[in-house]
């Protein structure tokens, strides 16, 4: 069930798609608000709060990776449209921060249902006081709270809040394996559609911000199975 109260942006510049989404929606109780493109969205944002932004990725002016790459850490829950079929547009997209991805054309019962589970997440209650947590390995840091990198010469590493997000889930875990259906269920919730490409490019990528294709590998392949942290260094 979607709470009465639930507000949801639906952004793209096909006017016949996003009327009909505010019209489907609108059936479950849910106040939706629309615009055609970048600009229109954030005239919206400047006076409305939102709890949640349908995206469509193919628009004139910004796009919606860009957009994704902009407010991805925003807070808002994005969920992703696109008639772009390959996985690879779906990693980028999620790797930008998009919570959830879902390709045209799509039923209008699993946009729902997408839009169901990422509501829910957002209203989810806590198990408990939020404890920011910090770790230390192999002459790294990590702040989980800022997702501050730091290498052991005190340079810092920009990282995507997905790459943050699974850089999480290995700290949190050292040693243990990890498949990949854990690994994107751990990062996205269980939501979005599993690729192993997916998690394969994005393991790749964090590998190589943390240096791993000069030495040793902190993060470690079991072929056939998934990936651990090495526990050689346990985080602290």
């Amino acid at each position: 069930m979607i709470r009465s109260s639930s507000k949801i942006l639906v952004v793209d510049d096909d006017i016949g798609i996003r009327t009909a989404i505010r019209d489907y929606l609108d059936g479950f109780g849910v106040r939706t608000l629309l615009a055609a493109d970048a600009v229109e969205m954030e005239r919206v944002l400047a006076t409305e709060s939102v709890d949640l932004i349908v995206l469509d990725v193919m628009m004139p002016g910004e796009d919606g990776l860009a957009v994704c790459r902009r407010r991805g850490d925003s807070g808002v829950p994005i969920l992703m449209l696109s008639a772009l079929g390959d996985p690879a547009d779906r990693i980028v997209g999620l790797e930008l921060g998009a919570s959830d991805y879902l390709a045209k054309p799509f039923e209008p019962r699993e946009l729902l249902a997408r839009v169901r589970a990422l509501l829910r997440r957002q209203v989810a209650p806590s198990e408990g006081p939020r404890i920011a947590r910090q770790w230390s390995f192999s002459g790294w840091s990590f702040d989980g709270e800022t997702r501050r990198l730091t290498r052991p010469n005190g340079a810092e590493v920009v990282l995507t809040s997905a790459q943050a997000a699974l850089l999480k889930v290995f700290l949190e875990r050292p040693g243990r394996l990890l498949t990949r259906d854990q690994l994107m269920t751990l990062t996205r919730g269980g939501s979005a559609e599993v690729f192993d490409r997916a998690i394969d490019l994005s393991v790749s990528r964090l590998r190589r911000l943390l240096g791993d294709q000069d030495r040793t590998p902190l993060i470690e392949t079991v072929r056939g199975e998934g990936y651990r942290l090495r526990p050689a260094h346990p985080p602290s």
